[in-house]
C-alpha cells in the first residue's frame, strides 16, 4: 500500500508538471513575427514579367513586405497587388503626402502651396531641391485634394495600408551629413527654410491664437506658433488614419528618426499621431553616425511610443551601410532595440548579397 500511495503521487506530478517542450512550441508560435521590408518605386512601363521577377527575387531574400511608390496611380496599384501577392508579398501603397511633385491638380492652385519666412512659395521657388512642392495642411483645398488622393489608394483591394511619406514640413535643418552638398551652415532657422507662412496657415492662426507670426520679432521660438503647425500635420495625419480604417487598411508612414529629432529637424511629432505602424529613417550615415546609432534611435523611438499602440519598424538605407557584416549588425541591432521589423530603402539598391544577408538573418531569428 506504501509503494501504491508513492506510485500515485508521483503520476500526479508528473501529470501536473509543465509541459516544456511544448510551452516552447507555444511561444514560438505566439511570438510576433519579426518583418522584413523594403520600398520600391514603380515603373509602369515595366512588364508583368518584369515584376513577378521582381518580386520573386524580394521574396527568396526574405523580404515580406513592398512599400510600393505607384505616384498616387490606383490602377498601377491594382495591377501590381496580385502580382506581389503571388509571391506572398504585402503590399503599402506608398504617398508622397503633403510634398507633391509636379502634381498637376495641385499646380493650378499657387494658393495651396507652403510659404517661407522669408515669403518664398514652394510653387515657384523651391527649398533645396526643384521637386520639394510643398502644399500647405493649413489650406482645406488642399486638405481635400490629398485625402481624395490617399482614399483611391485605399480602396485598392488587397493593399495592408496607406504608407505616408512625406508628412511633414520642408526640412528646418538637413541632417548634418548633407549640409556641405548644399554648401550650407544651419546654426538657427533660416527664414528660407521656416515654413508656413501661407495666408491659409497664418490666418488659420490668427483665428486661434489672435496673433500674426509675420509680425513677430522671432516666430522661430514662439512655441504656440511651431505647435500650431505640429498640430496641422497630426490633424492630417489623424484623418488620413479615418480614412484608411474605413476602407480596411491600415495607416502607416515614413517618418524621421525619432520624435524629438523630427520635431526639431521637420515639425514631426510622429508620437503624438493616430496611426498603426512608423517606418523611421535611420539613415545613420546622414548623420555622420556609425551602426550603433540604429540601435539607438529604434530604442529613442520605441520608448516614445510606450502607451499607444503604434508599431516601429526600423528604416535602413542600404547605400550607406559598408559591408555584410555592417547589415547584419543592422537588422539585429532594431530587433534587440524593440523593433517589429525592418525596411529597406531601396529595392533598387538590393544586391544579390544583401538579400542572401538578409534571408539568412532572417534564419537565425526565427
Amino acid at each position: 500500500m506504501k509503494y501504491f500511495k508513492l506510485l500515485l503521487i508521483s503520476l500526479f506530478f508528473v501529470a501536473c508538471a509543465p509541459n516544456t517542450e511544448n510551452t516552447k512550441s507555444e511561444a514560438k508560435i505566439n511570438a510576433p513575427t519579426f518583418e522584413f521590408g523594403v520600398w520600391t518605386t514603380a515603373n509602369p512601363e515595366k512588364t508583368d514579367e518584369d515584376y513577378t521577377a521582381e518580386f520573386k527575387k524580394y521574396k527568396d531574400g526574405g523580404i515580406d513586405e513592398v512599400l510600393i511608390n505607384t505616384n498616387t496611380d490606383p490602377e498601377l496599384l491594382k495591377r501590381l497587388v496580385p502580382l506581389a501577392k503571388e509571391q506572398s508579398l504585402k503590399v503599402h501603397a506608398w504617398i508622397m503626402t503633403m510634398n507633391r511633385p509636379g502634381d498637376t491638380i495641385a499646380l493650378q492652385h499657387p494658393d495651396w502651396y507652403m510659404v517661407s519666412r522669408s515669403g518664398k512659395s514652394c510653387f515657384d521657388d523651391r527649398p533645396y531641391v526643384d521637386y520639394y512642392q510643398w502644399l500647405s495642411p493649413s489650406h482645406p483645398e488642399a486638405r481635400k485634394h490629398i485625402y481624395g488622393l490617399l482614399e483611391e489608394l485605399a480602396k485598392v483591394e488587397g493593399v495592408e495600408s496607406v504608407h505616408l511619406d512625406y508628412i511633414r514640413y520642408p526640412d528646418v535643418y538637413l541632417p548634418v551629413g548633407l549640409l556641405p552638398k548644399y554648401n550650407l551652415e544651419q546654426n538657427t532657422e533660416l527664414p528660407d527654410y521656416d515654413f508656413d507662412y501661407s495666408d491659409a496657415s497664418v490666418n488659420t492662426f490668427i483665428k486661434e491664437f489672435g496673433k500674426d507670426p509675420r509680425k513677430m520679432e522671432h516666430p522661430e521660438i514662439d512655441m504656440e506658433w511651431k505647435n500650431f503647425r505640429l498640430n496641422q500635420i497630426k490633424n492630417v495625419v489623424d484623418h488620413a488614419y479615418e480614412i484608411a480604417h474605413k476602407h480596411g487598411k491600415t495607416l502607416t508612414a515614413a517618418v524621421f528618426p525619432y520624435p524629438e529629432m523630427a520635431d526639431h529637424m521637420v515639425r514631426q511629432r510622429w508620437d503624438k499621431w493616430n496611426i498603426d505602424e512608423v517606418y523611421p529613417m535611420i539613415y545613420h550615415n546622414f548623420y555622420n553616425e556609425d551602426i550603433n546609432w540604429i540601435g539607438f534611435a529604434t530604442k529613442q523611438g520605441v520608448e516614445d511610443l510606450k502607451g499607444r499602440k503604434t508599431k516601429l519598424n526600423t528604416g535602413i538605407y542600404i547605400p550607406g551601410v559598408n559591408s555584410q557584416e555592417d547589415l547584419k549588425e543592422s537588422i539585429l541591432l532594431a530587433k534587440k532595440s524593440g523593433a517589429k521589423g525592418v525596411s529597406f530603402f531601396d529595392g533598387n539598391a538590393l544586391t544579390k548579397e544583401d538579400l542572401k544577408t538578409i534571408k539568412e538573418t532572417k534564419a537565425s531569428l526565427q
